[in-house]
């Protein structure tokens, strides 16, 4: 089992240039920690400080290496032939293999910012899926369907096929990763019981379309303490806050081997990769935390 991260670029802050130091901090943490892979989210018109994803990509690769990182893109909410620029971009800079990690969105604000249907997403998201993917393979593309491109080409191209991971929770998205992904991402909110399960699901799919996945993906909200008690300490108030909306099982707090016996679990099922997030902001916190998962890496490869 592989073990990455996706750092949160939602900071609730007045100081934006700290609070985007934090980030590359946390990058170059990850990288000395032997992390096997480095992303960032997608989100926009939030309330509070959200970094966006290209531009903080760019320069967190400075702090990175030859392992793969990637961005999420809400697909709906983007025009393709943008986001095939900016992936292409991206992949040249990036010395490891890109990773494009796609869902569908949600929120109905942050549509409405961009002028966007909810109600259209599906269909946006595979069609701008397909656009994208022709676009970074060096094809010339025209569309005339949810979005109008006529006869476009880009560059530069990623130097190497770039991955696409698409996340999901329920039965239509995980079919559709199946059926037009390279990897599945399962969700942070799901519970153990529920990431075996739709993890049977996804195969089943994998099997019906004739696809065979390069990885398999979850996330989870985590914190990696120097004992028990101190992971406790500072994940505890947060879960039993009702941290986003989550099952409390759904997060992995605890000491190194806490969370590398819960990591040994996921593996067991059948995932290849946990990215994880880190449930507090705390800067005091989240260095030490990464630094940790290096051990946490360590005794889940040696199990």
């Amino acid at each position: 089992m592989r073990i990455g991260i996706s750092l949160t670029s939602f900071h609730e802050t007045r100081d934006v240039r700290q609070a985007a130091h934090w980030m590359v901090e946390r990058a170059a943490a990850a990288r000395e920690a032997g992390l096997d892979s480095l992303f960032v989210g997608d989100h926009h018109a939030m309330p509070a400080p959200y970094f966006q994803n290209t531009p903080v990509m760019g320069r967190l690769l400075a702090e990175w290496g030859e392992k793969p990182a990637g961005c999420l893109f809400l697909l709906p909410l983007w025009n393709p032939v943008l986001v095939a620029e900016q992936v292409g971009t991206l992949a040249s800079i990036a010395r490891g293999r890109f990773i494009m990690q796609c869902a569908l969105g949600d929120g109905r604000a942050q549509f409405e910012a961009m002028g966007i249907s909810i109600r259209n997403r599906p269909s946006m998201f595979e069609e701008g899926l397909g656009i994208v993917r022709r676009l970074l393979a060096g094809e010339a593309v025209t569309g005339s369907g949810r979005y109008r491109v006529g006869a476009v080409r880009i560059a530069p191209l990623p130097p190497e096929p770039v991955e696409v991971w698409i996340g999901g929770s329920a039965e239509a998205s995980i079919d559709r990763a199946a059926r037009l992904g390279d990897a599945w991402l399962a969700g942070p909110e799901l519970t153990p019981g529920q990431a075996r399960d739709w993890l049977r699901f996804y195969r089943e799919r994998c099997a019906l379309h004739g696809r065979a996945p390069s990885a398999v993906a979850i996330r989870r909200d985590i914190f990696v303490g120097d004992s028990a008690g101190h992971a406790r300490a500072v994940a505890e108030p947060i879960v039993g806050a009702g941290y986003r909306g989550f099952d409390p099982t759904a997060c992995v707090f605890g000491d190194v081997e806490e969370v590398a016996a819960a990591f040994r679990e996921y593996a067991a099922m059948g995932y290849t990769d946990v990215i994880v997030r880190h449930l507090t902001d705390d800067q005091a916190e989240v260095p030490g935390s990464i630094a940790r998962l290096r051990e946490v890496r360590q005794a889940v490869q040696e199990a």
